[in-house]
């Protein structure tokens, strides 16, 4: 009930789609449940999550790291024990000037981003099914920009 879920194949794998319907800081619980359930290991998840860190529209792939001061990377570490999964992470730049960065990260995208963000949001769709069908490091090549 906290989260939908979608499982299909791609490229002959199975793959399971995940939307927490918890807070963004409570995603951890969801993700584990539905992790125990299809006996998912750590490090066949991949989490899609905002990057203050990276310019709005750029896109970087990775595994592991810390959780940079991210709630919902925090969660999901803490409830899967582990911070070895991968991540797509989709910029959203810093906040200008003096806005707090915790009202930046809760506001909604400005026009100009809302026009982007359909082609941003494939953007990342075809990164995550790029990880599932080529790995990690042919990923990176093609993505990280």
């Amino acid at each position: 009930g906290r989260a939908e879920v979608l499982e299909g194949r791609l490229a002959g794998e199975r793959a399971v789609l995940v939307r927490a319907r918890s807070f963004m800081n409570e995603s951890g619980g969801p993700v584990s449940t539905v992790m125990k359930f299809f006996d998912v290991e750590p490090d066949h998840l991949v989490v899609v999550h905002d990057e203050l860190d990276i310019d709005f529209g750029q896109l970087r792939v990775k595994i592991g790291g810390g959780d940079n001061g991210h709630n919902g990377l925090k969660s999901i570490r803490q409830s899967i024990g582990i911070g070895d999964f991968h991540r797509a992470r989709f910029g959203i730049g810093r906040p200008s000037g003096r806005q707090d960065v915790h009202d930046f990260v809760l506001s909604g995208f400005g026009s100009a981003e809302r026009k982007e963000l359909d082609l941003n949001i494939e953007l990342a769709a075809d990164a995550v099914e790029s990880l599932i069908t080529h790995g990690l490091a042919r990923t990176q090549q093609d993505f990280n920009s």
